[in-house]
């Protein structure tokens, strides 16, 4: 009884584990389509090799027994430090032991990768491990032994020969590109001189650097002649652990291009990075000092942010720090990114190492839980085939080109048999009648449609289609029609239109009717009235004026104006008096301020005379020289002779004068 009862509770409980799980799928399921984005791509899991370094020759405790020791081909255990009594088992997704070669490790974890590269994804190699522990050698090898770099750019040289052969869908093109970082500085191998590089990312989020030397190579020799000097290049020094310690993280970038031959013409890159990372060092057991120091420290400290980026992306944190360090900045791909990643740690048997190589693996074993999700990185290049020509016959359909040919072709087609028209018909695409499509839509049909026919494909290539597209073209087809025919019914109204309108004036002409022309609205022209002017008289002078009734002495004098008016309807232009201001001076007046000048010019001293108007400094000393030379004057118009004075001034001089003295100024001396 209770057998049964368990039975049924367990299968209650695996109903409701179902039903939450496709309750869960399907939330997810409609949130994307509200979302409207694309399929994520699929995620793929960094991939970790260990390989196991034999003992070197001559090294202190070469015949002790090793720390790590090999289990199977994915696990290995190593000593407990704090309690010897147990082991620490680490499982990774390969492990390479002393015995295992060049070859194995190539095989094993490289090669497969290198098929997504035709793809148009990314793919990485990482070389990991402390300093001694063989990362160059896996990574470069040897002429006896090739490593991982010479043994990959032979294989992927010879897949892209393969697959851009004449005949192939896609032409392919590979470059490559060789640099280090050194001191937290992006250094060119293949162009020493380059200088410190920046580290960019594009829109899309690839990560890129501008200015950095690309050197096509289409065979291996071509690889060699670029890559064996700018292995020199490379800064390397020598610790108490290795004679050639690599002292910059050093990263060849293989970039592969491939573009299709035919219709689309899609364009992929894909990118393959193989990196020799510095290795970590303990300062203590190398002795570094001074430059080696300095090194070590900004390796160290690279080294140190790069596993803060792994610890980030494995707890799920907002922030990854790719900025902190150029290295992690250009490993923004391979770590978290869109790149097929794999890390071979490397580590050493002697005991001596013991705390670097639980330090690898443990970084090993935490980058093995990083996600990446690769894509393939393909676009569109703009359509090489010409523009489609078609004729203004085609354009224009049936009735139009009849009318568009002249006389001597519609004689010439009216005398063709009916069977060639029919065959010239049949020879034609069904797409060829869609001229009023969408110039870019029209040029991309018909190129598909003689991709079809080159194909041997039977029958009208426009059937072949899909039903649901074929449904939307043909509406589209029967749209554009309609509207055609709108247009050319508007036309042809307008022209009829135009016609009945010169058949009109056509006939007035005949019957030598004047044209009737209307009248013109009334409009008169009318001049600008010049502006008033008047001149404010002093009060004393009215006074003055005021108090001699029989002196007549105007300033200003009203006199009237006539002006002429013009009008459109009457034949001869009219005058219309406007009032006008004129400026008059009584001779009385005028002959006691002409007085008064005069003897202020023969008495007067130059600071007298600055008190007329318009006589500065420079004139009053004239004046007095000239009285001085030549005696006193004997009329204001002798001021004609003293330089600086002319006959055009002697007017205005004369009016602001008379004028000043009439309001009562002080004129003579003080």
């Amino acid at each position: 009884m209770s057998a049964g009862v368990s039975t049924q509770q367990r299968q209650r409980e695996m109903a409701a584990a179902v039903a939450a799980a496709a309750a869960t799928s399907g939330a997810g399921r409609c949130r994307l389509s509200k979302i409207g984005a694309s399929r994520r791509p699929p995620p793929a899991r960094v991939r970790v090799a260990v390989r196991l370094r034999p003992f070197v020759d001559g090294t202190a405790g070469a015949s002790d027994p090793p720390c790590v020791r090999g289990m199977d081909s994915c696990s290995l255990e190593i000593a407990n430090w704090r309690n010897h009594q147990e082991t620490l088992k680490y499982q990774f997704d390969a492990f390479y032991g002393e015995r295992s070669t060049q070859q194995d490790i190539y095989a094993g974890s490289v090669q497969p990768i290198l098929r997504h590269l035709l793809e148009g994804q990314n793919a990485s190699v990482l070389a990991y491990g402390p300093t001694g522990a063989g990362k160059t050698h896996t990574m470069l090898g040897s002429p006896e032994q090739p490593g991982v770099i010479p043994r990959a750019l032979m294989d992927l040289l010879q897949l892209t020969r393969e697959e851009g052969a004449e005949g192939r869908p896609w032409a392919l093109s590979v470059t490559m590109s060789y640099l280090e970082i050194y001191q937290e500085k992006v250094l060119d191998l293949l162009d020493s001189t380059s200088g410190d590089l920046v580290i960019r990312e594009d829109c899309r989020g690839n990560i890129l650097i501008p200015g950095l030397t690309q050197k096509p190579i289409t065979s291996f020799a071509d690889f060699e002649r670029h890559f064996l000097p700018a292995s020199r290049n490379r800064t390397v020094g020598a610790t108490r652990l290795n004679q050639r310690s690599s002292r910059s993280h050093a990263v060849l970038l293989v970039k592969v291009d491939q573009r299709e031959r035919l219709a689309p013409f899609r364009q992929r890159e894909g990118k393959l990075y193989l990196i020799d990372l510095a290795g970590s060092e303990d300062n203590r057991r190398t002795g570094n000092k001074g430059l080696r120091l300095k090194e070590s420290g900004a390796i160290n400290a690279s080294l140190f942010v790069l596993g803060k980026v792994v610890d980030a992306l494995n707890q799920g944190l907002p922030r990854v720090p790719y900025r902190d360090s150029k290295l992690t900045r250009l490993l923004q791909d391979s770590l978290g990114g869109s790149a097929h990643s794999i890390l071979i740690a490397n580590i050493a048997p002697e005991r001596h190492f013991y705390l670097d190589t639980v330090s690898a693996l443990n970084f090993a074993a935490r980058t093995k839980e990083v996600i990446n999700r690769p894509f393939t990185n393909e676009s569109l290049q703009p359509h090489v085939l010409g523009p489609v020509k078609l004729s203004q016959k085609e354009l224009l359909g049936p009735p139009e080109a009849k009318k568009a040919r002249g006389p001597e072709e519609e004689e010439i087609g009216s005398a063709e048999p009916m069977a060639a028209s029919a065959s010239a018909s049949q020879k034609l695409s069904p797409l060829q009648k869609l001229s009023s499509m969408d110039p870019a839509m029209l040029e991309r049909l018909l190129s598909l449609d003689r991709l079809l026919a080159s194909q041997g494909s039977q029958g009208a290539p426009l059937l072949s289609t899909p039903k649901r597209e074929r449904m939307v073209l043909m509406k589209t087809v029967e749209e554009k029609d309609l509207e055609i025919e709108r247009l050319k019914m508007k036309q042809k109204e307008l022209e009829a239109k135009v016609l009945a309108q010169k058949a009109e004036d056509s006939k007035e002409k005949e019957n030598h009717c004047p044209t009737i022309l209307r009248p013109l609205l009334h409009r008169t022209v009318t001049v600008a009235k010049p502006l008033k002017k008047a001149v404010v008289m002093p009060l004393q002078l009215i006074q003055e004026q005021a108090a001699s009734p029989n002196a007549e002495i105007h300033i200003l004098k009203n006199k009237g104006r006539k002006r002429k008016v013009e009008s459109l309807d009457a034949p001869e232009p009219e005058e219309k008096a406007e009032d006008c201001w004129e400026l008059q001076i009584s001779p009385e007046l005028l002959a006691h301020g002409r007085q008064k000048i005069l003897d202020l010019l023969n008495e007067g001293s130059a600071r007298d005379l600055r008190s007329l108007q318009r006589i500065g400094p420079k004139k009053a000393q004239l004046i007095v020289g000239w009285r001085e030379l030549h005696g006193p004057f004997s009329q204001v118009e002798d001021l004609e002779r003293v330089e600086g004075i002319t006959g055009k001034q002697m007017e205005s001089f004369l009016k602001a004068n008379i004028l000043g003295l009439a309001a009562g100024q002080r004129c003579g001396p003080s």
